[in-house]
């Protein structure tokens, strides 16, 4: 551990490893694919970055080796790879809104310029031309980031996951014209995992025998808490009741929050209705701008903001260890997102709270969910046909074909109810006909629209002349056709907020000397099949049934632990993560009243200690 430990110095400052972090390092720099389920906050990008730094290319002692990490998180990417370059190690980020030629400058450099890092997305390992060009590239490591996501009986299932099997074997293949015995090893990490998903996490990553490190999922410091609001606690009015307790709980309790809600509307509406109370609070979802995002990020890390209320869009990649309160104004999918969610909170570890606030209601919408999750098979093929005739694809045409999707609209048009019609493009995603993207965010694009000898002769304001000539020495051919361009790095190199370049690009377009089409967010549809009769479209049992059965479990599971007043609810969690058998944990309020009935009952010695704070 001496070599790690001196990297860990090094390069982080640290002296010496947090626990589980050590072991999971020896082991997957000796070559041994590995699994570590480390709770939120724990550390786990320390236990893949710190072996690859050690590490050389497999192929060539001589080179140095390149760690591929796989997440589906562009803020996340961005992020690391900025952390990174801070502490003087070579990183890059392939995601989508790249250029052709850009992502080739990255793969070169990653083959010949010694980078240690490169993040992409799971999406990019579908693309053959990706695929090929790994081939090339001196991987030695292959970090897996929200390893849950490979399992369809996880929470967060997403299928691109699959493919990065066939990636090793891609890698292998190229290994082995070198060194017949060598293995490229697989460090996947999630902070939430059952028992089930550890075992198919391992079987989908082709691990050749079990190899699991779990730290431990109990949180001392945080309070689990579900509190019944009805509607004869506002008037008649449950939501109202919500959001009167949340109210409360914000009174009672200061310091930093998140609340998180289903659907961007709520966002908006709780966020204000709190800024009316006298609490500074800002809407978070994924449909606002990264702009808008890093903004209120910024804010609320800097406590210039308290509250942040939230859709699930909101969490991964956020690291605030002062987080004194989360609170759940709707009833998540599963635990597992619960519990994600909810570590949230008290990771400077000083006591915390989590609420679920909870209702009739909820258990009625739960029922809901699952019927518009998941659509029986006709209204799937009446999507897929609709989808065809929207987008105008031929029968047996469009494969590879990538087509901006306007979703509304598609269900407008084709009078369709929005959410089993998005649940129907997620599952027809899952059987591999076609790729959903959700809200991709395009690069914003430039042209300049006018010759050379033209540009001198307009009349442009000084600013204006300055981001032009900043755009011809950066993008070539930006004359011929539009580039483009990273906003965020041109107005820092401007020294000018990215509103600012907006508005000035916008008066250079109206001026007629570019065009441009500023960012923004549109969801897209790729063809991965071409597209079928109906009669020869089939939808596999473990796309639909299967899926439909697992997610009604863990909504039962969910719904379950909200009802359920016997049990401690942190022994609870822990049994559902397969870290415990027992139901209590002898420690918080519930489980000393249950000693003292039990006490009672046996006439013995109460054995708890009461003087410990619940």
């Amino acid at each position: 551990m001496l070599d790690y430990r001196d990297i860990l110095r090094r390069y982080w400052q640290y002296d010496n490893f947090r626990p589980l972090q050590a072991e999971i390092i020896e082991s997957v720099g000796s070559g041994q694919d590995t699994l570590a389920l480390l709770p939120t906050g724990g550390g786990k990008s320390i236990c893949f970055q710190v072996p690859a730094m050690a590490m050389k290319d497999p192929c060539d002692e001589t080179m140095e080796g390149l760690c591929l990490v796989i997440t589906p998180l562009i803020a996340l990417m961005k992020d690391q790879v900025s952390n990174l370059r801070d502490r003087g190690i070579r990183g890059y980020a392939i995601y989508s809104g790249m250029s052709q030629s850009e992502i080739n400058v990255i793969l070169d450099n990653c083959q010949f310029g010694g980078y240690k890092f490169l993040y992409v997305s799971p999406e990019r390992l579908e693309s053959e031309y990706f695929r090929k060009r790994l081939t090339e590239l001196p991987v030695c490591m292959i970090a897996v980031d929200e390893a849950h996501c490979i399992s369809q009986w996880g929470y967060d299932f997403r299928p691109p996951y699959l493919h990065i099997a066939d990636i090793r074997e891609v890698l292998q293949d190229r290994l082995r014209r070198y060194r017949q015995d060598a293995r490229i090893p697989v460090l996947a990490l999630t902070a939430t995992a059952t028992p089930e998903v550890v075992e198919d996490i391992q079987d989908k990553l082709k691990f050749p025998r079990p190899n699991v490190f779990r730290a431990s999922f109990r949180r001392d410091n945080l309070s689990y808490v579900v509190r019944y609001c009805d509607e004869t606690q506002a008037n008649g009015n449950a939501w109202h009741a919500k959001l009167q307790q949340t109210l409360h709980i914000l009174q009672r309790v200061p310091g930093s929050s998140i609340v998180y809600v289903r659907n961007r509307q709520k966002t908006r509406e709780v966020a204000d209705w709190l800024v009316a109370q006298g609490i500074s609070a800002e809407a978070y979802h994924a449909g606002i701008s990264n702009q808008d995002k890093d903004n209120r990020q910024q804010a609320w890390r800097s406590d210039r903001l308290r509250v942040m209320v939230a859709t699930n869009a909101f969490g991964m990649g956020i690291d605030k260890p002062d987080v004194r309160t989360v609170i759940h104004l709707d009833l998540p999918d599963s635990l597992e997102a619960y519990f994600q969610e909810a570590g949230r909170a008290g990771r400077d570890g000083q006591p915390a709270y989590t609420i679920l606030l909870y209702n009739k209601e909820d258990k009625v919408k739960a029922a809901k969910r699952v019927r518009d999750n998941y659509p029986d098979r006709d209204f799937i093929l009446r999507v897929y046909d609709a989808l065809g005739n929207f987008l105008q694809v031929g029968l047996a045409s469009g494969l590879d074909h990538t087509f901006a999707f306007p979703l509304e609209q598609f269900c407008t048009e084709k009078h369709l109810p929005v959410l089993p019609a998005f649940s129907a493009l997620q599952i027809l995603t899952q059987a591999g006909y076609i790729t959903y993207i959700d809200e991709h965010e395009t690069q914003p694009r430039v042209q300049i629209t006018v010759t050379r000898e033209e540009l001198y002769s307009e009349q442009m304001s000084e600013t204006g002349e300055r981001i032009i000539n900043a755009l011809m020495r950066q993008y070539t051919g930006i004359f011929t056709e539009p580039a483009y361009i990273y906003d965020d790095r041109l107005a820092e190199q401007m020294e000018m907020d990215k509103r600012e370049l907006n508005h000035q690009l916008i008066l250079l377009a109206q001026q007629g000397i570019i065009s441009y089409i500023p960012r923004r967010k549109t969801p897209y549809i790729y063809y991965a099949q071409e597209r079928l009769q109906l009669e020869y479209v089939r939808l596999p049992k473990r796309c639909v049934e299967d899926r439909k059965e697992q997610f009604e479990k863990q909504l039962t599971a969910m719904v379950e632990y909200a009802e359920q007043n016997q049990f401690c609810r942190s022994q609870v969690l822990l049994a559902y993560f397969g870290e415990t058998d027992s139901p209590t944990c002898g420690q918080c309020d519930v489980c000393r009243t249950m000693a003292k009935q039990e006490k009672l009952a046996n006439n013995q010695p109460n054995t708890h200690d009461e003087n410990r704070p619940a």
